[in-house]
């Protein structure tokens, strides 16, 4: 007996289950918001990569996240490659290969240099480096989507808005080969690609949801819809499509009022494959042997039922004769508790198979947690992004999966043109009003001279003087001015000047003259300019904070639905603890089964002294072995020969062809270029833009068009 790699098993498992249940394989969806929303996020700083939701137990050097952008159709306009140089050791200095543009260090100011031998050398001081880039390079997998409305192919400019039955169609392709040799033949193999797509659809616009090869998940407001498929899969199997199909697209159906459709993802990952390990199998003769006994067995079953349904036919027509029979009978009731026990060992055999299978689910609903914990640090990366791109302009706020709705909210409240006039107009403010300030001294040195002048007409009145104050000043100059009067006129000035009443006056003459020319420059051309260049220059920050709410917000939709998600796999473990109860019960009640097989053998000796009462029994039981021979024909014909000849042979040579597939699997790790030595993994992630209705233009009036 074979003993497997834990997480071999698992693997393996999950293989021939994609082969031969398609529709029992479910897997995680992704929406966002709207496709301009996507297009100004991917061109941002990308910080965070994507976490795998396969547990890895491999330790990579360099894992790679590439980023496709695609229009509804699934063309792609844009292709963003975010890497993570891991630094175990704390090495001083990373060496790393790539082909990437317009490189950028998306999580610290770690610079690089370029080495004689074309390597990026990054000056890494101990820690991990991240990184993002551009690049023109072909992609090794892609998606293209077709949109039909009551089976005729459409647009999506045709389909937005529209009723009817919609069909989506997600095709899969895969470039990507490498040529490995097989029995001793050269054959091309694809690079194992699971591909998985993932949307979010609106209960209210769309019912009787169907997906060909996924999951549905239904909260009553939403559904999930999950599709996955394995592009290149049936050659590299080598099965005949029409003994198995191994699925290369996915198609969503659906009937619909007022179509739209928010971001679909795509998750194309080889990861799966990376860490089977069959380096201790060596055959499959096992299961070919199996087989063989199978259909042989269920051949005989066939023959033996068919026979039992004609024998019994014989022994009711000629009841005059049963006496004679009843020999024959108990020779045949051997046969049955023989078959009785046959049927208890497949009874055991099945209630192993339904422990399995409990063994299954609740291994999966043990990966809920981190499929959920993945979910969230998209979720996170996501915050991450928004959060750099708003410190970059300045605004000091740290969105979180709990406050970025209202805070959100709020910002684009706060960046509207009105909101911006008013700030600038403060600002402006109080550079006039610090410019104003700065010639206070001179201010008072005026308001002090005009109020000096003031007291000095009313002191000379007071002294009988008839002479003005500019008289006085020019008759002083000039020396006309007795030293004792010019005396006794200035001490009363000074006396005036320094009083409270004069200095309160001069320092309000003095404000109120600042105020004044604070308001007379506020309003100065040059100044009104920069105001309003502050309200164009900022114009569009509302709704791109807007916009950028609206896609966390589908995000945030997708998350929950993920959450619910899990869930359902937890009921679904739950369920399967019953049928395991059932399967037992089963295989004890196939036990009984036997047991009581073995007493009507004996008990047909006794059947000789009550031959005449036998007769309506035998009817009954001649009734229930045609359905035996029916339903057995039907599982040989439908179950056994088609299993045995879906392998047609093959089953002695799959080990080799599996060891080659997941050879090819671990040869493929980079996308974007890797160092010899290195050891890496890489995933893509394809985004479509949403489909929406456009607004109908306003309709221009007849009376316009003639020119009145």
């Amino acid at each position: 007996m074979v003993n497997f790699h834990k997480r071999s098993v698992k693997i393996i498992l999950l293989s021939m289950v994609a082969a031969l249940s398609l529709t029992t394989v479910g897997a995680a969806a992704y929406a966002a918001g709207s496709s301009s929303a996507s297009e100004e996020g991917a061109s941002a700083k990308i910080t965070e990569t994507v976490s795998s939701v396969l547990d890895s137990e491999r330790t990579v050097g360099k894992d790679e996240t590439v980023y496709a952008l695609a229009n509804a159709d699934g063309s792609v306009k844009k292709v963003i490659v975010s890497e993570w140089l891991k630094n175990p050791d704390g090495a001083s200095a990373l060496s790393d290969a790539t082909n990437l543009e317009n490189i950028e260090n998306t999580k610290g100011d770690e610079g690089y240099t370029v080495s004689s031998d074309n390597m990026k050398v990054w000056d890494a001081a101990g820690n991990d480096i991240y990184y993002q880039g551009t690049t023109n390079e072909p992609l090794p997998v892609g998606v293209s989507v077709h949109y039909y409305l009551d089976g005729k192919e459409v647009s999506t400019d045709e389909l937005a808005g529209k009723s009817g039955h919609v069909t989506m169609r997600f095709d899969y392709q895969n470039t990507q080969t490498e040529t490995v040799e097989i029995d001793g033949e050269q054959e091309q193999l694809y690079v194992p690609f699971v591909m998985v797509t993932g949307m979010i659809l609106d209960n209210e616009n769309f019912t009787n949801v169907e997906v060909s090869n996924g999951k549905l998940v239904n909260d009553g407001d939403r559904t999930v819809v999950m599709g996955f498929a394995l592009p290149g899969m049936q050659e590299n199997l080598n099965i005949d499509a029409d003994e198995m199909e191994i699925p290369s697209y996915v198609e969503i159906s659906a009937d619909v009022t007022d179509f739209s459709l928010t971001t679909t993802l795509t998750l194309a990952t080889n990861d799966l494959f990376n860490d089977l390990n069959l380096d201790d199998v060596d055959s499959l003769d096992d299961l070919s042997d199996s087989l063989s006994e199978l259909s042989d067995a269920s051949e005989a079953l066939v023959d033996g039922s068919s026979e039992l349904y004609n024998g019994l036919e014989t022994l009711l027509g000629k009841s005059g004769e049963l006496i004679s029979g009843i020999d024959a009978l108990a020779s045949g009731a051997k046969e049955l508790s023989t078959g009785a026990g046959s049927l208890k060992t497949g009874s055991d055999q099945l209630n192993a198979g339904i422990i399995s299978l409990d063994d299954g689910l609740s291994a999966l609903e043990g990966n809920s947690d981190t499929l959920v914990a993945g979910a969230k640090q998209v979720f996170e990366s996501l915050l991450g992004q928004a959060n750099t791109q708003l410190h970059a302009a300045g605004v000091e706020t740290t969105l979180t999966i709990d406050n970025y709705h209202d805070t959100l909210a709020n910002l684009a409240s706060s960046t509207s043109p009105e909101a911006i006039r008013k700030i600038a107009t403060a600002t402006a403010r109080e550079k006039v009003a610090a410019a104003v300030t700065a010639q206070e001294a001179t201010i008072r040195e005026q308001v002090t001279a005009a109020v000096q002048a003031q007291v000095l007409s009313a002191v000379l009145e007071a002294s009988g003087q008839t002479m003005s104050a500019e008289d006085y000043s020019a008759a002083l100059k000039a020396g006309q001015i007795p030293s004792e009067v010019s005396d006794q006129i200035n001490a009363a000035v000074s006396a005036q000047l320094s009083s409270d009443d004069i200095q309160a006056k001069i320092n309000e003459t003095v404000t109120a003259k600042e105020n004044e020319l604070i308001e007379s420059n506020l309003q100065a051309p040059e100044i009104q300019a920069q105001i309003e260049a502050a309200v164009s220059q900022n114009s569009g920050s509302s709704e791109t904070l807007t916009s950028l709410l609206n896609s966390l917000d589908s995000y945030n939709q997708f998350y929950q639905g993920l959450i619910a998600y899990t869930s359902g796999v937890s009921q679904a473990a739950a369920g399967s603890g019953q049928l395991k109860s059932g399967a037992s019960q089963l295989s004890s009640g196939a036990s009984q089964l036997a047991s009581g097989a073995d007493t009507l053998y004996e008990g047909l000796a006794s059947l000789q002294t009550g031959s005449g009462a036998l007769v309506d029994g035998v009817k009954e039981l001649r009734d229930g072995s045609m359905q035996l021979s029916d339903g057995m024909k039907e599982f040989n014909e439908d179950g056994i020969q088609k299993l045995v000849g879906a392998m047609d042979g093959d089953a002695l040579n799959i080990v080799d062809r599996l060891k080659a597939i997941v050879q090819v699997s671990k040869n493929y790790q980079s996308f974007g270029g890797i160092a010899e030595g290195t050891e890496g993994t890489t995933k893509f992630i394809f985004t479509t833009d949403g489909i929406e209705k456009e607004d109908e233009p306003e309709e221009t009036s007849s009376e316009s068009d003639d020119g009145e």
